[in-house]
């Protein structure tokens, strides 16, 4: 009976329709299991038939499902659907998706609805990387940056007399004008490939099938064969008195109407740090109030360092502290607000004014509204996240998932573009190629920017052992600052190294201007198998930063638990050479 139930879940969980002929309370139970023997070879029960197609038992249906052939023959049915694929989200990778359906001959259908935040901010279509993230993010990152290279310019010769200011809202208004351009080219898209595009809110209903309510609450229903869910991610709040009243997030930051002034950021994620950084290099006062460390998953001795550049321009930092509610003193644009803090080592209890508090303290999934429960998807209870196979497939065979909604996947929208792209393939093409989430790159825009590939020197001393690891790094200064005379050997860089695997470095990691252009080109060198070797083989492009891995090698070599520099190097041997060690050489 056990493995009776184990089938009847099975095709339950999968949305399957069943028939289930019970011989013992049939009369003729007997003579048609005489006749299931006759047609099949098999007495036993479970005794399986999907569409006219002998599966067999318990164990042969569940590895059927496994190989994907159970699905095969499901699929084979004669039902019909309005849609081959409905696709819910229409971020970045959901659009790759949809767009890579339709172009391989499938019906598409895309959803996507942008829930207001508290202070009623919405967007459009294209998601968060587009409209409240990465676009935006690095746009006013560049504004900063310009801030920065005016101060720079009266050492290169240029004369200015009028007074420099920042206009927030010039920055905003062409910033959001872009954004807008991006919103109307995805509809175009979307149009010009015959993919239905609908702003409603999605959710199954039952399996294979959906509602879709519109801004008017208007609801509609589809089918599909298949469904990707693409919902993305949105910030998490403080859950204390006054954060959604008085405080926003970075969905709200990037069209905010009017200059934010003092600002306190609350959090230490890569958002919080990115958002300090331009808020500060535009001109504006700013504290992060930080709970424990920065950038957790990241090398924390890259994010400590990305920390101290920002402190020693100009952003304040209150750490080891966490808000316990925000009052609002004054309305405004902006306003006038009180924020209590307690420590969270002791009793100390800190309090400030501000005008503007941004939440940065991590992102929950958008799919705990959505129906899953009721078609049986599986997704986690904390955070919503949901897991998925190899082929970002979920527990329920018709249902897919791709983008920061994965379970223990990067948070990254080029990953969700590809993951989307392969995975139409393998649905409606002949391809058999998976997402690979190993050695992906990705960087940080603080002021100092961050680039890395591939593990952190916590995570590679977890994978290999500290004993079977060399680490090597660098400062470096770049050429375009040395004549403004700022930030001497405050830029670093280093590599980690398995030896056990001739020196394949599995850990890069770079500290300095333009760390992103930097990081691609040694990301798909690392997917090559890069060794610490091809790169001392390597010529550099000089001057660049990028050649700091060749001209000025990564050369000095040490275990991760005995931490030395260029510098301190340096300064070694030059006592040793003082102090007439004539044996010790060194050539830098």
């Amino acid at each position: 009976m056990f493995f009776i139930f184990q089938v009847k879940e099975l095709f339950s969980s999968l949305g399957s329709e069943y028939l289930a002929l019970e011989l013992d309370q049939c009369d003729d139970g007997s003579i048609i299991q005489e006749v299931l023997f006759e047609m099949t070879g098999q007495r036993t029960v479970p005794n399986v038939f999907v569409n006219k197609t002998h599966v067999g038992g318990c164990d042969k249906t569940f590895q059927a499902q496994r190989d994907g052939t159970l699905q095969q023959l499901l699929d084979n049915n004669t039902v019909s659907y309005d849609y081959d694929l409905i696709v819910i989200g229409g971020g970045s990778g959901g659009l790759a998706c949809s767009k890579e359906a339709a172009s391989l001959g499938k019906k598409v259908m895309v959803l996507d609805y942008v829930e207001p935040t508290p202070l009623g901010t919405s967007w459009g279509l294209g998601g968060t990387c587009v409209n409240v993230g990465c676009i935006p993010k690095k746009l006013m990152h560049q504004a900063a940056l310009l801030g920065q290279a005016l101060k720079d310019s009266r050492k290169f010769g240029w004369e200015y007399e009028e007074q420099v200011n920042h206009n927030w809202d010039t920055m905003r208004e062409n910033i959001q004008d872009y954004i807008g351009s991006l919103n109307w080219g995805y509809r175009v898209s979307l149009r010009d490939k015959n993919i239905r595009y609908e702003n409603a809110y999605a959710e199954f209903v039952e399996p294979h099938k959906i509602k879709a309510t519109n801004r008017k609450g208007k609801e509609s229903f589809y089918t599909a064969g298949k469904f990707v869910v693409a919902t993305g991610e949105r910030p998490r709040y403080l859950d204390i008195p006054g954060d959604k009243e008085f405080c926003i997030t970075s969905d709200d930051l990037f069209s905010l109407s009017y200059c934010p002034g003092k600002t306190l950021v609350v959090g230490a994620s890569y958002v919080a740090l990115e958002c300090a950084g331009f808020l500060a290099g535009i001109g504006l006062d700013v504290t992060v109030m930080v709970r424990s460390i920065f950038l957790r998953g990241f090398d924390q001795e890259m994010a400590e360092k990305a920390g101290t550049y920002m402190e020693t321009h100009g952003v304040k930092f209150l750490k080891k502290f966490v808000p316990t509610s925000v009052e609002q003193l004054e309305p405004g644009t902006p306003g006038r607000l009180k924020v209590i803090a307690k420590s969270t080592e002791s009793d100390q209890v800190i309090e400030g004014e501000y005008n503007t508090v941004l939440v940065a303290v991590g992102r929950d999934s958008c799919t705990r509204k959505i129906g899953l429960e009721r078609i049986g998807v599986k997704n986690k209870r904390k955070n919503g996240k949901i897991p998925v196979n190899d082929e970002e497939q979920t527990n329920v065979p018709y249902v897919y998932a791709i983008g920061d909604i994965l379970d223990g996947k990067w948070e990254l929208t080029p990953v969700a573009i590809q993951a989307g792209r392969l995975l139409a393939r393998r649905l409606y093409g002949d391809s058999n190629v998976k997402c690979d989430y190993i050695n992906v790159p990705t960087t940080v825009f603080t002021p100092m920017e961050y680039g890395c590939c591939g593990y952190s020197e916590e995570k590679a001393i977890e994978a290999f052992g500290a004993e079977n690891l060399e680490v090597y790094h660098t400062l470096f200064w770049p050429l375009e600052w040395t004549v403004p005379g700022r930030d001497n050997n405050q830029c670093f860089a280093k590599i980690i190294c398995n030896k056990d695997d001739y020196e394949r470095v599995v850990g890069f990691h770079v500290l300095g201007p333009n760390a992103g252009e930097i990081t691609q080109g040694y990301a798909a060198a690392m997917k090559c198998g890069l060794t610490k070797e091809k790169l001392d083989e390597t010529i550099g492009i000089h001057p660049t930063c990028a050649e700091v891995s060749s001209t000025r090698p990564f050369g000095y070599q040490f275990h991760s638990n005995v931490k030395t520099d260029l510098l301190g190097m340096f300064v070694v041997f030059s006592v040793f050479f003082f102090l007439g060690m004539k044996t010790c050489q060194a050539a830098l």
